[in-house]
């Protein structure tokens, strides 16, 4: 004997992974779909007659609003955090659509979509749109802000002290002998003395300064909101004193140098070609003049 289409029907819908449901004006169930063992462990027999209150639990407060709407015509849409039995957790995309009947409201049926998966995805599209970001304004290797969020840090610090008459400095930085390790020890342990300088140098930074990978051994430091000359004499003095402390590689110790040159918003310059240009030429001759040394720009 053929079964009957609403034996059919029954039969698709229980097997649909999505809650299928049907309340009424009183917010009782008159149609449940298999599904509901699984997310509320509760079978159709026992779901049907049931007061939306009782199945929900605590959800309930959080969808009565949208019940409400529903039975006021208007279609629900809207994401909610499902615990099922099992302990496990489904992020849910709920629709309520009202049951109009001769103009008027006499119910509202109920899809409830498990969306997990595509919630996963978001996330994972969202850190990976993150890390992207990071690794466009960060060194790889050490972690620091790379050439473009320097130019914006430098931007931004020229555009604060402008307002507020504040003085701004760029350091060029150099390590000293920093081929020699390289050639020595190989470039493993070149990159491992670079990202020991860059935590050293970060550690004793202000919290409105920022130090930057200008390419190779050559870092940027960049000091805002300063009141006097002296006051930036003293920050990159605590740089050079960070950074020189001695490194072990291999049994071998290192005493880390470094070469600085100064430039000072706005005397020698108002923007940030000019700053990085005038600390670059100071840099040459702080290295001329020999290890641990600073030079200021004229």
């Amino acid at each position: 004997m053929p079964e009957r289409p609403n034996d059919i029907a029954l039969k698709v819908v229980d097997h649909v992974d999505a809650l299928l449901g049907y309340w009424d004006r009183d917010l009782r169930c008159r149609f449940a779909n298999a599904a509901y063992k699984t997310w509320f462990g509760r079978n159709r027999e026992e779901v049907l007659g049931m007061s939306m209150q009782q199945l929900l639990g605590p959800l309930f407060e959080l969808n009565l609003p949208h019940a409400l709407k529903a039975l006021a015509g208007e279609v629900q849409v809207f994401e909610r955090e499902i615990h099922l039995p099992d302990g496990t957790v489904r992020n849910s995309l709920a629709s309520y659509y009202p049951d109009i009947v001769d103009g008027e409201v006499v119910g509202f049926s109920v899809q409830v979509a498990d969306v997990s998966r595509m919630k996963e995805l978001e996330r994972e599209l969202l850190a990976a749109k993150s890390k992207a970001e990071e690794l466009a304004h960060h060194d790889f290797l050490t972690g620091l802000p790379n050439r473009v969020r320097l130019e914006e840090t430098i931007e931004f610090a020229i555009t604060h002290a402008e307002k507020f008459g504040r003085l701004v400095g760029v350091a060029s930085i150099d390590l000293d002998d920093f081929k020699l390790i390289n050639d020595t020890y190989g470039h493993k342990a070149g990159d491992e003395f670079l990202r020991e300088v860059a935590t050293r140098m970060k550690s004793v930074l202000r919290s409105a300064d920022t130090i930057a990978r200008h390419g190779g051994d050559e870092f940027i430091f960049v000091a805002c909101n300063l009141d006097s000359i002296e006051n930036l004499k003293h920050v990159v003095e605590r740089l050079i004193h960070a950074v020189s402390r001695p490194w072990m590689f291999q049994e071998t110790e290192f005493v880390p140098s470094l070469s600085c040159g100064v430039s000072i918003f706005p005397s020698n310059g108002t923007s940030t070609e000019e700053l990085l240009a005038a600390s670059d030429s100071a840099l040459y001759r702080a290295k001329n003049a020999g290890k641990n040394q600073i030079a200021f720009a004229g």
